[in-house]
């Protein structure tokens, strides 16, 4: 599976016109989780669960990551 990137998380809760502490809450994580994971380092020191959980979030929302290559991008689906 590819990796989903601090920039896809900004760009898709840009595209639900959601912003940081939205997203946290809806995923169950703190807002500096959410901060840390869209920073220049990424998600990269997120486990696993917060990782899927943020993504699921995001997808019930209505967005779609659709593969490029071997990243992802997001696609908003209404």
């Amino acid at each position: 599976m590819a990796v989903l990137t601090g920039s896809q998380i900004r760009a898709a809760r840009a595209m639900l016109a959601w912003g940081q502490e939205r997203l946290a809450r809806e995923a169950s994580v703190s807002r500096p989780t959410i901060k840390r994971m869209e920073g220049p380092k990424g998600p990269g020191r997120s486990t696993a669960a917060t990782l899927e959980s943020v993504r699921s979030v995001l997808e019930l929302a209505g967005i779609e990551f659709l593969p490029e290559d071997d990243r992802l991008g997001p696609c908003l689906l209404y």
